[in-house]
């Protein structure tokens, strides 16, 4: 089933003009430049308290969106300070996945692409490539290929985590793509491409909302039933989630060329602008459309960049082309003006009003590292017609 959207809600234009997005992107730079110190050799945790992130060591699944600002700062300012600070990172990506610090979990794809290949693709550096590769290789070993998938946390035989895979996982699909161009070993394509299939199969309900998470049968490959960990509950749709489906769908298509990708990819973004507050910022869960639920601006960020790359693969006939560039940018607009941290000049963050785990009251209303790169990726897309890290 595909939701109609309402054209009065999104089909005016809102102007971005340069000055405008290089005003938001200096403020971005200003709050790098303030925290280069503090993470140089560690790295910012999930979420601030108090607005505040503490730093620490490369062993989250996180560590790698402080890298990749680092690295879209290099590409914005032409200031080698930037590229220095994030190759003095590099060798601790390399650490980890040499003597597999906290390994167990898809989100190889999120801490490589963002900091060894984007390294690679700005650089050419070597070892920052042959360092991926070998995060697709331990990616690799989570892949169970009956069930299609890829597992998401945990070691592969503990019973309570086998055969999970979550919707987070969209995003980590890149790192394997990716791989197999570089070696030419087409096994990282197929696996990268059965999990983007078993994703939309599964993880996408009747009513185009997500499942954040689903278990399959990893002996007979057969599907078990969809969860949540980060939801209101099993049966609502975790906002984040949601958007992770918006962006990482097109990115698989960007690989596959898939086209069921793109239509199911349109299927959960009108699902997600259909349940939009006034200020276009959603609440954490889209079970909420108003009320004083937390609002969770990092999902919103991620949806940004995923409506603005969806838009790039869609005909210019398509009726939702125009829709999709323009809630891109209503969101982007209100997240610039009511959700940054220019008010508090003691944060250390970029994006106020976030919510990491709200079911488990962690980083509740706070800045979340990944909110904040995806703010700053989506600002670069906006300046340029920018080459993914993913």
């Amino acid at each position: 089933m595909e939701q109609i959207l309402d054209p009065l809600k999104y089909g005016e234009t809102t102007v971005w003009t340069k000055q405008k997005v290089e005003s938001a992107i200096g403020f971005v730079l200003k709050r790098i430049d303030q925290n280069l110190d503090t993470f140089s050799l560690k790295f910012p945790a999930p979420a601030s308290r108090g607005n505040i992130y503490e730093p620490i060591e490369n062993t989250e699944w996180t560590s790698s969106f402080w890298t990749g600002m680092l690295w879209l700062a290099y590409e914005v300012s032409g200031d080698d300070k930037y590229q220095m600070a994030a190759e003095k990172q590099l060798k601790s990506y390399k650490k980890r996945v040499d003597q597999r610090i906290a390994t167990e979990t898809h989100d190889l794809g999120f801490l490589y692409s963002l900091s060894c290949i984007a390294s690679y693709k700005l650089t050419g550096n070597e070892e920052a490539k042959q360092t991926a590769i070998a995060a697709a290789d331990l990616l690799m070993e989570r892949y169970f290929e009956k069930a299609g998938i890829i597992q998401a946390w945990g070691k592969l035989d503990n019973p309570s985590q086998r055969g999970r895979m979550i919707v987070d996982c969209c995003m980590n699909l890149p790192l394997l793509y990716w791989a197999s161009e570089e070696t030419g070993d087409s096994k990282y394509y197929h696996a990268a491409q059965s999990h983007a299939r078993q994703s939309a199969k599964y993880l996408i309900r009747e009513d185009t909302s997500t499942f954040h998470t689903y278990y399959m049968d990893v002996e007979s490959g057969e599907p078990l039933y969809g969860r949540t960990a980060q939801g209101y509950a099993d049966d609502s749709c975790w906002s984040r989630g949601q958007t992770w489906a918006m962006y990482g769908l097109p990115l698989s298509y960007v690989y596959t060329k898939d086209s069921y990708l793109l239509h199911d990819a349109v299927r959960v973004t009108n699902y997600y602008l259909n349940r939009l507050p006034e200020d276009y910022v959603c609440y954490w869960d889209l079970i909420f459309t108003e009320g004083e639920e937390e609002k969770d601006s990092s999902a919103a960020a991620i949806s940004v960049c995923g409506m603005l790359e969806l838009a790039k693969h869609l005909p210019l006939s398509h009726s939702n082309r125009r829709i999709y560039e323009n809630a891109a940018l209503r969101i982007l607009d209100s997240l610039t003006e009511n959700y940054t941290t220019k008010s508090l000049p003691h944060s250390n963050g970029i994006l106020k009003h976030a919510v990491y785990g709200k079911p488990l009251g962690n980083g509740v209303n706070e800045c979340c590292i990944w909110g904040d790169y995806y703010y700053l990726e989506a600002l670069v897309r906006v300046l340029k017609d920018w080459e993914m890290y993913w």
